[in-house]
């Protein structure tokens, strides 16, 4: 296998659109804008990064319409060639066992943090396995396969750490969620007391609301118990941050990269091209190699079910959030006119109540899409990828 695979299918790939020389330069461009080793070997995340680099640029040029067909069509392409080619892996430096027992981990950890500390250590177990299949002769055939653990093991890795990033989003999402809901609480009190003192009046005036009155006084005496109680655990600003725009590109083709690097897929193909190793190196190994590969069917259809899953919970909020976004749009100027206008201040009130229900409604809808499209593109960011060394 070529030293830098991936690099090499780039160029040729670019080379199609760009010429060779421009291929060289865009791939140059975005190792030093990245600050990648120069002779670091490309994996699949890297090569996502130098096409959306070429995609913004494609745009200026040749227009979005052909730019989305190329980068649509490149990325089906790279997720088919990373099914049948490793990323090349450096081993891990050092014995396979070492000499001096490590000190047991303390256990007192926070539960999440336990299945990252055990892929890393895995990750590390594969990468010293990889060292010690190339440096034995008659294990030299199994070094293809070794990489593919080492690549398997680090997508857990990277399975793992997306789960601690996105626990840390939801629960930042979660406190701008419960800061929308006391503000909008805040402002149903105080459309009620001004009900409050119109329906007093109605009453004063001979007019039956009786009902309606106390009605008001409890769900206001409701609200104000509420409030007094969350009030304090809240910032208030953070009901105030604006509304995300929630544009996202949601079509399958541009997330083909999820299938074959998913971290049980990734795990399913090494274990198939151990099974056929076994089966080269030995008769009777035959059916585990049947048997593997079928595991990796079924691993491949979960994990395109879990693709689509997640795409229509990001589609189903992203349609949702359209339209609340236009309705906030839409109170925001009524506030305005009816500021300028002089309204009474019963229909401010009431008016700015339904804003802020409708903002709380919205940001729930674009946190859902955010955390969706955080997921979806966990695998293929390379902003954020485990580093590749080159083997």
């Amino acid at each position: 296998m070529s030293h830098d695979p991936y690099r090499e299918w780039l160029r040729t790939r670019l080379g199609q659109e760009l010429g060779l020389h421009g291929a060289d330069t865009a791939i140059e461009g975005a190792v030093q804008r990245r600050g990648w080793p120069a002779l670091r070997a490309l994996g699949p995340r890297d090569v996502v990064a130098v096409l959306q680099d070429v995609y913004s640029s494609l745009r200026r040029s040749v227009g979005d319409t052909r730019a989305d067909s190329w980068l649509q069509s490149t990325t089906v392409d790279l997720a088919e060639y990373a099914q049948t080619v490793p990323v090349p892996a450096q081993p891990t430096s050092g014995p396979l066992a070492p000499e001096a027992t490590p000190a047991p981990l303390r256990w007192g950890r926070r539960a999440h943090d336990l299945p990252l500390l055990l892929a890393r250590a895995n990750a590390e177990i594969a990468g010293r396995s990889l060292g010690a299949i190339r440096a034995d002769p008659t294990l030299l055939g199994l070094a293809g396969t070794a990489e593919w653990d080492v690549q398997a093991t680090l997508a857990e890795v990277r399975r793992w750490e997306t789960e601690k990033m996105l626990s840390s989003l939801r629960a930042d999402h979660s406190r701008t969620e419960v800061a929308d809901a006391v503000a909008a609480a805040a402002a149903q009190a105080e459309w009620l007391r001004l009900n409050v003192r119109e329906l007093q009046a109605e009453l004063t005036g001979g007019q039956n609301v009786t009902a309606q009155l106390a009605h008001a006084r409890l769900t206001l005496t409701q609200l104000d118990a509420f409030l007094q109680a969350f009030t304090p655990l809240i910032e208030a600003g953070d009901a105030d941050q604006p509304l995300p725009p929630c544009e996202a590109r949601l079509d399958h083709d541009f997330f083909s990269l999820e299938v074959p690097l998913n971290p049980a897929v990734l795990r399913a193909r090494h274990a198939l091209k151990l099974a056929q190793w076994r089966a080269g190196a030995g008769p009777g190994a035959e059916s585990a190699a049947v048997q593997a590969q079928q595991a990796l069917e079924a691993a491949e259809a979960e994990a395109r079910a879990r693709l689509e899953t997640t795409l229509h919970t990001a589609r189903t909020a992203q349609a949702r959030f359209v339209p609340l976004r236009q309705q906030v749009g839409a109170l925001e100027e009524r506030l305005r006119v009816l500021g300028q206008r002089g309204g009474d201040p019963l229909s401010l009130a009431r008016v700015r109540l339904e804003w802020r229900q409708a903002r709380a409604s919205a940001r729930v809808q674009a946190h859902l899409l955010e955390q969706a499209m955080r997921l979806l593109e966990s695998l293929v960011d390379a902003g954020e990828a485990p580093e590749q060394t080159g083997g």
